[in-house]
């Protein structure tokens, strides 16, 4: 028989809060020795890294990517001795469904928040110029794979491990709560925050990817959300991704005329009221729509503990 303590659940395992910690601790454990090494890196080379600022923001995104599914999979396996199919970024069935849908539904969210904008004369927009071609094409194009190791990492953090094993402990309101909450904590820091706004859409954002977890019980459909998202908003828009400017030559180069309560002035349209209504009501679709659903194997992967099998008499 299992007995329950503040550490062990009656399923033999660590109680979920416990495993979100110690997820939370070996993720910060693993950015800070990847810190550590491109601190080295510019110790040796006299300060100057050896790679332009697009290359050291693309590998910094990567690594964050990989220590945060390090430490998912350290937790999944060790913590709940579970498979590395549960963290939900396997080639599981129907995973390109996820992320084509995903991408369509990021990509024309974000164009009716630019919509809103541009109807109310908020926002307005010219194109490329012609000399100009082969540079937007490359910029247009590199964002895209910058954008997605962004969105990949992010999605790997905050509906990664925590989400899923609160899940599995059937405490998914207390994994949507702070979800939203600490994905909107870590935007504050970002350049142009737009006092309320900022945290209410961002908040809202986070409660729109959690949802698309929850829906599919696999981290590519928010994934590719966010990153659909980011990038029409970035590379075709022309527009602040959360505060930054992130592309050198976007597609449409987009002005911003305010009102910024509409439109979100210098911090982009995700600090304005035009991006909360879109918000909303994408929250809405992504948790009615009927385009995507979770597969059995995910299902069973994140909504059930994983008990310790009972030990038989002899042994």
């Amino acid at each position: 028989m299992n007995i329950r303590t503040p550490f062990i659940n009656q399923y033999g395992r660590l109680r979920s809060g416990w495993r979100v910690l110690i997820f939370i601790f070996l993720l910060l454990v693993l950015i800070n020795l990847v810190d550590l090494t491109l601190y080295g890196i510019r110790r040796s080379v006299g300060g100057a890294v050896p790679w332009p600022d697009s290359i050291e923001a693309l590998l910094n995104r990567l690594f964050l990517l990989l220590s945060a599914l390090a430490a998912g999979y350290l937790c999944t396996k060790g913590l709940e001795s579970l498979s590395w199919r549960a963290l939900g970024l396997t080639f599981h069935k129907l995973w390109y469904r996820d992320v084509i849908v995903g991408a369509v539904i990021g990509i024309l969210t974000l164009a009716a928040a630019v919509a809103i904008g541009f109807a109310v004369g908020g926002l307005r927009f010219s194109m490329s110029t012609t000399g100009m071609l082969v540079a937007t094409a490359r910029s247009v194009g590199g964002s895209a794979l910058l954008f997605a190791i962004a969105a990949l990492a992010e999605e790997a953090i905050f509906r990664g491990y925590p989400l899923q094993t609160l899940s599995r402990a059937r405490l998914v309101w207390l994994g949507l709560f702070l979800n939203f909450v600490f994905f909107a904590i870590v935007h504050l820091g970002n350049p142009n925050v737009v006092p309320g706004f900022t945290f209410a859409n961002t908040a809202l954002a986070g409660v729109w990817l959690a949802i698309a977890y929850i829906r599919t019980r696999s981290l590519w459909f928010p994934f590719a959300i966010h990153w659909g998202w980011n990038w029409a908003l970035g590379a075709l828009f022309g527009l602040p991704v959360s505060g930054l400017n992130l592309v050198s030559h976007p597609l449409i180069k987009g002005r911003d005329l305010g009102p910024a309560w509409i439109t979100g002035g210098s911090y982009g349209i995700e600090g304005g009221v035009a991006c909360t209504l879109v918000l909303i009501l994408a929250c809405v679709f992504v948790w009615r729509t009927k385009l995507i659903s979770a597969t059995p194997e995910m299902l069973t992967l994140t909504s059930q503990e994983n008990p310790i099998p009972a030990r038989t008499a002899d042994q």
